[in-house]
């Protein structure tokens, strides 16, 4: 497996600049050694099962525990442009993880556990690795850090992310109905999020059930905050014992959790993979912003409207990754 390293400087507006690059293996660590305060990103353009093994084991840490959790969306409907079993397997296989979930706060195939597990077995992911609804039995506290913060402190998860003692976060890279786009920190803040947590996060800390959730919908820079704090709340519960890999491929304006996306206008672009889940969902938005692809302008449009960014940036702020990174593309 080669390795491309390539020095991204993405502190500010998140230009696509190349500063270097060279091939071989040890040129990669070389560069990865005199930059070691900055995350890596690993890159490959192909998306198939061997690619996801691939920049899994670039990372260099290993999924261990008693109990492994793959994070993933199971989707809301067929329709809906989760990922593929058969794509996902072999990594699925090679970590010998559990798939984990929680119960969504709005109507649909998975706001009960029963539900819920029954579209994930339609969807394949019961019969590839079993799946834990983990707010079946309610949800637990993690502390956010930030005492200030809109969520007061508070991170409601579900109860069984208990069980992990490791947690390989597997994200679909797309757009988003209300976040502008989904990615690695999503799927740790709402995604994590127990039903009434996610009700505590939309809300920007004000309701914490369902039920009386959507006429209480916060201001969007609050939500958007918000998703920002339950992610530092899981990044620092599991520290190094989490990892972080983006799927970008089907790139609707819409999430998974829309049971009739919308058509993606976007090319794929491939599979990323970090230990820091801001660099992550940054070298995904600035390869949409700086693709050439004329299809991007409505994703990018989704974004912008709903300052999908902003989460990026407050993740940055408050500690939970940099929004500067090195990728290093693996050409084989």
């Amino acid at each position: 497996m080669k390795l491309r390293s390539a020095m991204l400087g993405m502190l500010a507006a998140g230009a696509l600049g190349l500063a270097a690059s060279c091939s071989g293996n040890k040129a990669a660590q070389a560069d990865a050694a005199a930059t070691d305060s900055i995350p890596t990103v690993y890159y490959i353009k192909d998306i198939n099962p061997q690619s996801l093994v691939k920049v899994y084991e670039a990372l260099g840490r290993k999924a261990e525990g008693k109990k492994i959790g793959i994070k993933i969306s199971t989707g809301e409907s067929n329709k809906s442009n989760h990922l593929d079993t058969a794509l996902i397997a072999d990594l699925v296989r090679l970590v010998d993880g559990t798939f984990i979930e929680c119960n969504t706060a709005y109507a649909g195939n998975r706001n009960s556990t029963a539900k819920h597990y029954q579209t994930a077995k339609e969807h394949g992911f019961v019969d590839l690795a079993g799946v834990d609804i983990m707010d079946a039995d309610g949800d637990t506290v993690l502390t956010v850090g930030l005492p200030e913060g809109h969520l007061k402190n508070k991170n409601y998860v579900g109860k069984h992310l208990n069980n992990y003692d490791f947690v390989v976060v597997l994200s679909h890279f797309k757009g988003h109905q209300m976040a502008g786009f989904g990615g690695a920190l999503k799927n740790i803040s709402i995604g994590i999020a127990s039903a009434d947590g996610k009700s505590w996060i939309h809300s920007a800390g004000n309701i914490d059930k369902p039920d009386s959730l959507w006429s209480n919908i916060a201001q969007q820079d609050a939500f958007c905050e918000s998703m920002a704090e339950a992610a530092k709340a899981v990044a620092d519960h599991y520290g190094k014992n989490i990892l972080y890999i983006n799927v970008a491929n089907r790139l609707s304006v819409d999430c998974d959790c829309n049971g009739n996306p919308a058509e993606p206008h976007i090319a794929d672009l491939g599979v990323l993979a970090s230990l820091d889940p801001v660099a992550l969902d940054q070298a995904c938005l600035d390869m949409v912003f700086n693709s050439t692809d004329p299809g991007k302008n409505e994703l990018i449009e989704r974004i912008n409207s709903r300052h999908g960014t902003h989460t990026v940036d407050h993740a940055a702020a408050i500690g939970v990754g940099s929004k500067e990174y090195n990728l290093v593309t693996i050409t084989e």
